[in-house]
């Protein structure tokens, strides 16, 4: 009985969390609806292959030729059959629908987090509030990006299963707790979110560090590391097929280094992504103000106006009727921001930037000093481009730094350090006992209020209201602009005298609670009132009814009468299909068939390149030529290289071109042409238009003959993602191309049984040597990465639910 009274005011707290979730996101739950999330469909189309085929066979396809010709799924559909931690992701996630269960996931964790700090539950309910329903997480989850709002969702259980080390006197429970936290945190696979984590536990580290030093407490010091590292440890081991095989891919993929140098491309290829591709998406330096008034910046890149707008009065000046007029303010380009898009800002929230300056008065110094530095880092970060100096440093010289994009991004690092802060400000500021508080109080309300007030009153002297957006305008009239920027200035005011108001209401009910007039439970609820009303209503800007639409995820993609067309006249077991329609920006066409296009963050660097340097060229130049009525497909090698059968340039019968000069599944060459590096190999292949030439970098595979006497033919017997059989069939032997991408960390060839090397070939290619003679050839994928890893994650599952489940028992038993 003693242990339920204890638990259950965090059983309310979940409960009205998980209400609060289920009320925002009611059409899931009670309209049979979906949301309408793009990269959600994408993804989809990526895996349908991965996902028949794990159906069907019940194991995994670990290689897809659904996108890019060809890849591994480890970035795109697939399960690791020892990774237990799922099991515990489902538990936890009450069997919500994916789009909302990352958002009540967020607010869970940050509530245990607030625990951990010894918070009182309803202070902790109004924080989860405040970071759970972010507008960053809310547009995120808009747009489909579950797998980062997930790992940002799991940042909170991280770092209190470390305070809890650092402080916590069970220390079984705590090792526990963290190892659980560091493995769902490595589950939800955004290996980004995860490095911004590591960066704000860094500074946790050395702050503790200097505390160390200054009392001189080294022994409690190496206990606490030498328990953190057991937990990380388990939590790693227990993901340790997935990033071995991320790790793994990684060097294969944009990530990885170039071979090319500048005498292809123009700038000198490093590891990484290239730089402007990081730093495209930047956050501006004033539109940090989305932080404390939501619409600083215009809100969203499009947002609808009402018919009394600026704009709205423009155009009924202008003639217009109320009609037109609706329709030409239902999406007017509010955003004034440096970045290129947004779908809405971050906005930390007014009531929690005011708890901040209070934290300043009364959190400890360590803590106050690791949130403060965390969170101005992640805010110089998230600048990007426009903090040049800082930013490109990290990107040529920190570890791992220029494997990422979106620096915008860097902005959870704000957003789980300042609620943290804010909350513990608070808290610490009710707790503590000294009369003369309401001056700081006062003070730290007016400061945030004061800000408000000062941009909102002179914003027109202080900024010209013009963004980035504006260069794609020029079409537009100078009145027309006039309007917008009118407008922009009368978000940004409104938006300042709003977040006023949350401030003047959270002082107030403070104000009540230290007087005497309300007691704890009245404040607590009222202050979650105004928490949930402020991040709600904000978030509905954003995410209202229109975002969703009937249906599922799988009855999203129906197949177009093109591509069952393409299905029925196809007498082939494997093709590819290129859609002329931008094929890399796409993946409904990887649903149905193997395309050569697809939707994806992280190609292989070798089939990315030659997009940009082959593919892309030629496309251009066919559709050009099938534009002008040219209907012959021979002089475009490097599409036919790569199988491609069917063109497709829309969604009805009639847009299909079947592709005779398609090269097939493999073939046999008789020349060679060799290259000394990788940018004599590309300008070479893209100078082919024979099928009997290919071109091989001797740097690599230096004991090829150039010239191959014999003919032959290759036929495809059985096509299986992770299994093909040929039959060839030659007079003297040669060297045979196929249309499939070269990945060696899996692939095995044998001919009758007998393991060969396989060559690459046409830069993305793969060619062996066949000798006279029929013979059965096969490939076969079966990578150790996955097949070991499993082997570990699995080993260490049990070893971490064991510590776990270990540390609650110790737990209970010296609390009865």
């Amino acid at each position: 009985m003693k242990i339920l009274k204890e638990a259950l005011p965090h059983l309310l707290a979940i409960a009205f969390g998980a209400m609060l979730v289920i009320i925002f996101f009611s059409p899931l739950f009670f309209e049979n609806k979906i949301i309408d999330q793009n990269d959600i469909f994408q993804g989809v189309g990526a895996g349908e292959e991965a996902k028949q085929y794990r159906e069907s066979r019940g194991e995994e396809a670990l290689w897809t030729n659904s996108m890019f010709s060809g890849m591994p799924t480890y970035l795109i559909n697939i399960s690791y059959s020892g990774e237990l931690i799922k099991y515990v992701h489902r538990l936890i996630s009450l069997g919500m629908p994916s789009t909302a269960q990352v958002i009540f996931l967020a607010y869970l964790c940050f509530y245990v987090l607030l625990i951990s700090f010894r918070v009182h539950p309803l202070l902790a309910v109004a924080g989860a509030v405040a970071y759970s329903f972010n507008t960053f997480n809310l547009v995120s989850v808009e747009a489909g990006h579950i797998w980062k709002v997930r790992a940002i969702a799991y940042m909170p259980l991280v770092v209190a299963g470390v305070k809890m080390i650092f402080s916590h006197k069970n220390s079984w429970l705590s090792i526990g707790t963290l190892s659980l936290a560091v493995a769902l945190e490595l589950y939800a696979n955004h290996l980004q979110i995860t490095y911004y984590l590591f960066l704000c536990l860094l500074i946790f580290g050395v702050i503790e560090l200097i505390k160390t030093v200054k009392e001189k407490s080294w022994n409690v010091f190496g206990k606490n590391v030498a328990a953190l590292l057991l937990a990380v440890i388990l939590g790693v081991g227990a993901n340790a097929a997935r990033l071995w095989t991320t790790m793994e891919y990684s060097s294969f993929s944009t990530r990885g280094k170039s071979e090319l140098t500048s005498a292809t491309t123009g700038t000198y290829q490093q590891s990484g992504l290239e730089r402007n591709y990081v730093f495209n998406w930047s956050y501006g330096v004033k539109e940090s103000l989305t932080l404390l008034m939501p619409n600083f910046s215009g809100g969203a890149s499009v947002m609808a106006l009402d018919l009394g707008s600026n704009l709205g009065e423009a155009l009924s000046g202008k003639g217009m009727g109320p009609a037109q007029i609706r329709e030409q303010i239902a999406r007017v380009p509010t955003y004034w921001g440096d970045q290129p898009s947004v779908a809405g800002p971050s906005y930390v929230g007014a009531i929690i930037l005011f708890f901040v300056v209070l934290a300043w008065f009364y959190v400890e110094k360590p803590t106050r000093n690791w949130l403060l530095i965390a969170a101005g880092i992640g805010l110089v970060l998230s600048w990007g481009k426009n903090f040049e100096a800082f930013n490109f440093l990290l990107y040529d010289y920190f570890p791992a730094y220029n494997k990422f994009r979106s620096v915008s991004m860097a902005m959870v690092m704000l957003l789980l350090s300042l609620p943290l802060l804010g909350i513990l400000g608070l808290d610490r500021f009710l707790k503590d006992e000294n009369e003369n508080k309401q001056r700081t109080l006062l003070i730290s309300g007016g400061v945030v209020a004061g800000l408000c007030a000062f941009v909102a009153f002179f914003s027109g002297v202080l900024f010209d209201f013009s963004g980035a957006i504006d260069n794609r305008l020029t079409q537009l009239p100078d009145w027309y602009l006039a309007a917008i920027k009118l407008d922009r200035k009368a978000m940004l005011t409104s938006d300042g005298f709003r977040s006023i108001l949350f401030v003047a209401l959270a002082l107030g009910v403070i104000w009540l609670l230290i007087k005497g007039k309300i007691n704890h439970l009245v404040f607590g609820s009222v202050l979650v009132l105004f928490m949930a009303s402020d991040f709600i209503m904000v978030g509905k800007r954003f995410f209202d009814d229109a975002k969703y639409i009937r249906g599922s995820k799988k009855h999203s993609i129906s197949a177009s009468a093109a591509d069952l067309e393409i299905k029925r006249i196809a007498d082939d077991t494997h093709y590819r299909v290129l859609n002329l329609q931008d094929p890399f920006n796409e993946a409904y066409t990887s649903n149905f068939h193997s395309s050569i296009g697809g939707y994806h963050g992280a190609k292989m660097k070798r089939y990315n390149e030659l997009i940009s340097y082959g593919i892309t060229p030629q496309l251009s130049a066919m559709i050009g030529a099938l534009q002008n009525g040219q209907s012959g497909l021979d002089s475009y090698y490097i599409i036919n290289m790569l199988n491609a059968q069917f063109l497709k340039y829309g969604p009805s019968k009639e847009n299909i071109i079947a592709n005779p000069s398609a090269l097939g599944n493999a073939w046999f060459v008789n020349l060679v042409k060799k290259a000394s590096n990788a940018d004599e190999e590309i300008r070479i292949l893209t100078e082919l238009t024979s099928k009997n030439e290919v071109v091989i970098n001797e740097s690599k595979f230096g004991n090829l003959k150039s010239d191959y006497e014999g003919t032959g033919t290759i036929e495809l017997l059985e096509y299986d993602p992770k299994k093909m059989i040929y039959k060839s069939e030659s007079d003297a032997g040669g060297l045979a191309v196929f249309s499939e991408i070269y990945y060696p960390a899996g692939w095995t060839a044998t001919i009758d049984g007998v393991e060969t090397e396989i060559l690459q070939a046409n830069y993305v290619l793969r060619a062996i040597e066949v000798p006279a003679g029929q013979h059965e050839i096969i490939f076969t994928f079966d990578p150790i990465s996955y097949r070991i890893g499993n082997l570990i994650t699995l080993i260490m599952s049990v070893l971490m639910l064991g510590t776990f489940g270990f540390g609650i028992y110790r737990s209970l038993s010296e609390s009865a």
